[in-house]
């Protein structure tokens, strides 16, 4: 009976007696004793561990942000150690300035850590607008969920296996691990962490980026900043 085991597929929760009383809002007029025996055949009267499911995700084109704190791409990194010793970055950083505002780094890094690193940032630099992140557990955890909405920021989720739509960081990612993370053998964690500090000085202060006229990030920022003011004293 597809019927009956396309609707337990889509609502796993559902006993029989919820399912039964959908097939028969269908319009269907089996008996409920013949629906149980089916019921029974496929197995469906066993618990079933229902799996955790996204929901669904709209495509999120990369769009050029004219303003410092309209967005902030998200992502985590991984490697290890000398003796396999596992480690993760977590790297985030503005979409419009592309400047690095951080990279915490750790062998365990949980939502409520990630938490925490935000908070930190937006001390000093305030909210962003929107989030953009990937579908790692960290990011749908309703502690991240529940945080992002108290803080009036918006999430925006890539779709599964698009990681082009999330592509400043991955652009990011990918001189961050050229420049460190494939470039090192490291002992330690603070040694990852010191050698990471000095690269987030050069990256920000020192490294022209072509996407930015090949100023630098902080060189980008200040203009954006002397723009702002400039229109705000030609409106006064």
């Amino acid at each position: 009976m597809e019927a009956l085991q396309e609707l337990a597929f889509k609502h796993p929760s559902y006993g029989f007696r919820k399912l039964f009383a959908y097939l028969r809002r269908s319009g269907k007029t089996w008996n409920h004793k013949k629906v149980y025996r089916v019921y029974k055949l496929l197995k469906l009267n066993k618990k079933r561990r229902g799996k955790r499911r996204l929901p669904a995700r709209v495509k999120q084109p990369l769009v050029q942000q004219e303003r410092i704190n309209s967005g902030w791409s998200m992502d985590f990194m991984s490697d290890s150690l000398m003796g396999i010793r596992k480690f993760r970055t977590f790297n985030v950083m503005d979409d419009c300035s592309r400047e690095a505002l951080a990279i915490e780094i750790d062998t365990s890094l949980s939502s409520k850590r990630i938490i925490r690193t935000l908070e930190r940032i937006i001390t000093h630099r305030g909210k962003p607008k929107t989030i953009r992140t990937d579908n790692g557990p960290e990011f749908t955890s309703k502690d991240f969920e529940l945080w992002c909405k108290d803080q009036g920021i918006e999430n925006q989720y890539i779709q599964p296996g698009k990681p082009m739509q999330n592509g400043y960081i991955e652009r990011f990612n990918r001189l961050y691990r050229e420049a460190i993370l494939d470039a090192y053998v490291f002992m330690d964690l603070d040694e990852v962490r010191y050698l990471t500090r000095e690269w987030i000085e050069e990256y920000n202060y020192r490294r022209p980026h072509e996407a930015l006229n090949n100023l630098t990030p902080e060189e980008w920022k200040s203009k954006l900043e002397i723009t702002e003011i400039h229109k705000l004293n030609t409106v006064c």
